[in-house]
């Protein structure tokens, strides 16, 4: 742990190479808050999710609100009158860059990176909902300008913070279970792939219909899209796969200190053009790193669990997660674990705790503007390449086949349809190059 947080800390404080910069109109150069002043926040994104980040930060300075629909964003306006309101992200930081320490995003998939990177280039922290961003290429350049701009990042993948969690890192990294060359995560559940409207409802008439498809393909409105379906249809969302795999892979990526895959392969029902599937299983592949072996990790979107919980006759309820190893596996969850077999490990002491209690999620990236440690889930040392697989697994999918990954080139070697959706074309007025101005 302590040659992880060295690694990590020396990532933070170096300045990624690249070219290609959005500068933003009416830039503002972050200021040296101190660790008593209150940050001023703006939030993108205030109903649902976003609500939920809004009030575990309010006792900061909330100084602006930014939503599409007001009757979503209805309730945190009337608690929050004194920060200003806009419907629009861009006129938000015309009108308050120079007063916005760090940003809330809290978007669909789709809307996350336009924001995110406006704020960045401002050289505001950045709290962006997962799973990070809606393309591998978007994951890349957030991660690659928050280490350019030095700023304060965190995903929001909060279960990171749960002490059920610490002790199954601490299982792992102990060797209680020997040498962990295989893992199974997996969402269980039959969402995905919704009917194709036919119809088109009026646009209700609190939303900005256009801004809320941003820099997706024009479609009309339909409520099977918003406020919540977007997350099934490839234009707005990632799936089951974007949605929940930030979070379970979490635990696998931090107990085996993984980083970038070298080969992903995936395999699904017939893939749909605009919706994403009900089932799907991804295997990534990483090599070895120091004294720990290549790693196999899969990931399945599967109704009740993958198989290998029925060849080694385990539990599915309450679990996600389990690690194989030489001298025994670890079944668990977000809050619960096992070792296994039973009678091996019956008198089994677990190892001393040497992950310490988090602040809380909110407090790292709070204590991270302030100028503390990075938080523990911040873009460039951790979050950033998490995210990335698991995009890349729905890039496997949808191109109909596996490749080797070049992380250093972006590369999907050997999968020219999976090459293409790494990265996506932006609407008319969304341009990346071009500032979307």
């Amino acid at each position: 742990m302590t040659k992880r947080m060295h690694r990590r800390q020396m990532l933070k404080t170096a300045a990624a190479a690249g070219a290609g910069l959005w500068i933003a109109s009416r830039g503002a150069a972050r200021g040296g808050e101190s660790s008593n002043e209150k940050l001023n926040l703006a939030f993108i994104g205030v109903g649902g999710r976003g609500g939920d980040n809004l009030k575990a930060l309010a006792k900061e300075n909330v100084v602006a609100l930014c939503d599409v629909d007001d009757q979503r964003a209805g309730k945190a306006y009337e608690q929050h009158p004194q920060a200003k309101k806009f419907f629009d992200f861009r006129r938000m930081f015309d009108e308050l860059g120079k007063q916005i320490d760090g940003v809330v995003i809290s978007t669909p998939d789709h809307t996350h990176f336009h924001p995110a990177v406006t704020a960045m280039q401002l050289g505001k922290h950045v709290y962006l909902e997962k799973p990070l961003a809606h393309t591998v290429w978007e994951t890349r350049e957030l991660t690659r300008l928050a280490a350019e701009k030095k700023i304060a990042t965190q995903l929001g993948a909060q279960r990171h913070t749960l002490d059920n969690m610490h002790r199954v890192v601490e299982l792992v990294q102990s060797g209680v279970i020997g040498a962990v060359q295989e893992v199974h995560c997996w969402i269980g559940g039959t969402r995905g792939m919704p009917a194709i409207p036919t119809d088109t409802p009026p646009v209700p008439a609190t939303l900005n219909w256009d801004l809320w498809i941003g820099p997706a393909p024009v479609r009309p409105y339909h409520p099977t899209y918003c406020p919540y379906g977007w997350r099934f249809w490839w234009d707005f969302g990632t799936g089951e796969t974007g949605n929940w795999g930030c979070h379970i892979l979490d635990i696998p990526y931090w107990a085996l200190g993984l980083k970038y895959p070298t080969k992903v392969e995936a395999s699904g029902p017939p893939v749909h053009a605009q919706t994403t599937p009900q089932q799907m299983a991804t295997r990534f592949e990483f090599p070895a790193d120091g004294k720990r072996p290549a790693v196999t990790l899969h990931w399945y979107h599967a109704d009740k669990g993958p198989d290998v919980l029925r060849r080694h006759n385990l539990p599915e309820s309450g679990n996600n997660t389990l690690f194989i190893g030489s001298e025994g596996m670890l079944l668990c969850g977000f809050g619960k674990r096992k070792l296994y077999p039973e009678d091996k490990f019956a008198d089994f002491k677990a190892p001393e705790k040497t992950i310490p209690d988090s602040p809380g999620f909110y407090r790292e990236w709070l204590d991270a503007c302030r100028g503390g440690p990075p938080a523990t889930c911040d873009f460039v040392t951790y979050s950033g390449p998490l995210a990335e697989t698991v995009l890349l697994g729905n890039a496997a999918y949808r191109a109909g086949g596996g490749f080797a990954w070049d992380a250093e080139n972006l590369q999907a070697v050997g999968n020219e349809r999976a090459q293409q959706l790494l990265r996506k074309d932006f609407r008319t007025g969304w341009d990346y190059s071009k500032g979307a101005r």
